[in-house]
């Protein structure tokens, strides 16, 4: 059954299903419409795990989640104009696709159309789109070689100007706990109480001072008065001080929880980080709630995606690839990336698990040309003695090695660093062209050249060079510029997504999936039909003048 999906003409194996109203409604749709084929293919799938998200299944006269699933899928495949849930509504009561997927059942109003988004699909967006995914490989539509990676940033449907800093918070926080010192001091002093703390008060200090004072207010059958007319005693006065003290603690506190290891969130979508994005409304560079959007692609085909808080995509791979893995059974040999990816932790990492990287150095577009030539004080401008372990300046002085040390990065990478210095600059004629720059403090004849090598990742890029160099690494990095690129280009540009409706981080995933899963049905719709189901890489044009 599903090897007669690829043919152009889907009615040779649909489903016999009898539609109610109008009865010709299926004569009216070209045989080789796309609608067809998602109908077909969502037929195919198992949707066990979607099923079990319902406590109650919908009534026979109403639409099933095998129907509500082809209608999503539709909508998403249309383009951004046609997923909002009210919009889906419209479209099942005048469009005749979407009465074609509703195979005669009642159309969902806007309501069900957005808890089946958050509530059920949801659920089990991981699965569905792995399922996809391991159904295209049996077709032979996607092979397991070659996985292309990239990520694109897109704004959260939050306030854009609810925002939460992380910096700003532990600050102020710093400054509020020193007055709630002052206050606790002076409550402590009053009443001649014990002191609570050493260095520093804390939230549980002011607990247990609250505490003492309640005890105190009981003892003394302090009533409380509130209003005017009313004057309100010391101790109840002191109560309600520590009782804010202490709610502006917590609130502190919940904030810097929220933030996690993130710098930003927005009120309105606490998973949403604040980032810069291409697509600027004021054009001032405004930072704006947003999500790192990873897709994997392979033969055209996206085959998994994922959403992180980080606006850059170093720290994304790993995960990224770990999250791959432990929902597919394809194990994807070679990684090919942009520079945005490359960092020692992400390379000896692909090394160990026996994958091989195509990720372009940073520097790739700036090694060779004239002006790294004349960087003098570039370590790759620099002869290196390996026995010696010194470099060579361009004046022939030695840069001896000082020390090693062991660098924590952001992900918690222990990151070896070798530190060389070179102590005979002073009277050298190439002391400003060899340090320039505008960030020492220092006058250029005060200046020493400081060199800082991790070694391990010089070895790694050197393997990275050769592979990226050779006949292959280029036609995968031009496919990867071609793949996922085309992948991010079908749905922020032809289907002009740019804003995703929902808010929270599951709910942005799912809407992610159905982009990918409508994105890959409509990928393979058009190799069929195009006769191009073989096709899984673009080949490199050569020159024929060079070639002669």
């Amino acid at each position: 059954m599903k090897n007669n999906i690829l043919q152009c003409n889907y009615t040779l194996n649909q489903r016999n299903y009898q539609l109610r109203i109008p009865m010709n409604i299926d004569c009216v749709i070209p045989d080789n419409d796309c609608v067809r084929l998602i109908s077909q293919f969502v037929e195919e799938m198992d949707l066990t795990e979607l099923y079990d998200t319902y406590e109650r299944m919908p009534a026979e006269n109403h639409a099933s989640p095998e129907i509500m699933t082809k209608i999503m899928l539709y909508a998403y495949h249309e383009g951004n104009n046609s997923i909002a849930s009210r919009v889906i509504e419209k479209n099942c009561l005048r469009d005749i696709n979407y009465m074609y997927l509703l195979e005669g059942k009642k159309a969902p109003d806007h309501a069900t159309i957005a808890r089946f988004r958050t509530r059920h699909f949801a659920l089990c967006a991981d699965k569905l789109i792995a399922q996809m995914t391991e159904i295209l490989h049996d077709l032979g539509q996607i092979t397991d070689t070659e996985v292309f990676i990239d990520g694109t940033k897109i704004e959260a449907s939050a306030n854009r100007y609810t925002f939460v800093w992380k910096k700003s918070t532990t600050k102020h926080q710093a400054r509020f706990l020193q007055k709630t010192a002052l206050l606790v001091g002076n409550i402590i002093s009053r009443y001649s109480l014990p002191p609570l703390w050493h260095k520093e008060v804390k939230k549980r200090h002011v607990k247990k001072l609250k505490k003492d004072l309640l005890l105190k207010a009981d003892k003394e059958n302090l009533e409380f008065v509130y209003g005017q007319g009313h004057r309100k005693s010391q101790l109840q006065r002191d109560i309600e001080d520590l009782d804010e003290s202490l709610n502006k603690i917590i609130e502190y506190e919940t904030k810097l929880h929220k933030c996690g290891n993130r710098n930003s969130y927005s009120k309105t979508d606490n998973d949403a980080t604040f980032m810069h994005l291409k697509d600027d409304h004021m054009m001032n560079g405004q930072l704006k709630p947003a999500y790192n959007l990873q897709h994997a692609v392979n033969s055209g085909y996206i085959v998994m995606t994922g959403i992180f808080p980080n606006p850059g995509d170093m720290l994304t791979l790993k995960p990224f690839i770990r999250q791959m893995e432990d929902r597919l059974s394809l194990r994807f040999r070679r990684i090919v990336a942009d520079a945005g990816y490359e960092s020692e932790e992400n390379l000896k990492y692909l090394e160990d698990e026996g994958k091989e990287a195509f990720i372009k150095p940073s520097d790739y577009e700036q090694k060779g040309t004239k002006k790294r030539a004349a960087e003098i004080g570039h370590k790759d401008n620099m002869e290196y003695d390996v026995e010696g372990d010194y470099y060579i300046c361009h004046n022939g002085k030695h840069i001896e090695k000082l020390y090693e040390k062991d660098r924590r990065t952001a992900s918690g990478y222990i990151r070896k660093e070798t530190h060389y210095h070179c102590s005979e600059c002073d009277g050298c004629p190439y002391r400003g062209k060899c340090m320039p720059g505008k960030n020492w403090k220092k006058p250029v004849e005060e200046r020493f050249k400081n060199l800082t090598v991790s070694k391990r990742f010089e070895e790694l890029r050197k393997k990275e060079y050769e592979r990226i160099d050779s006949e292959e690494g280029k036609k995968l990095r031009m496919n990867r510029s071609i793949q996922v690129e085309g992948s991010f280009g079908d749905i922020k540009a032809d289907s002009s997504f740019t804003r995703f409706l929902c808010r929270g981080k599951a709910n942005v995933y799912a809407e992610s999936v159905l982009f990918a899963m409508a994105h890959n049905l409509g990928w393979l719709h058009s190799r069929i039909q195009n006769d191009k189901l073989d096709e899984h890489l673009y080949e490199l044009k050569t020159d024929p003048v060079k070639a002669a």
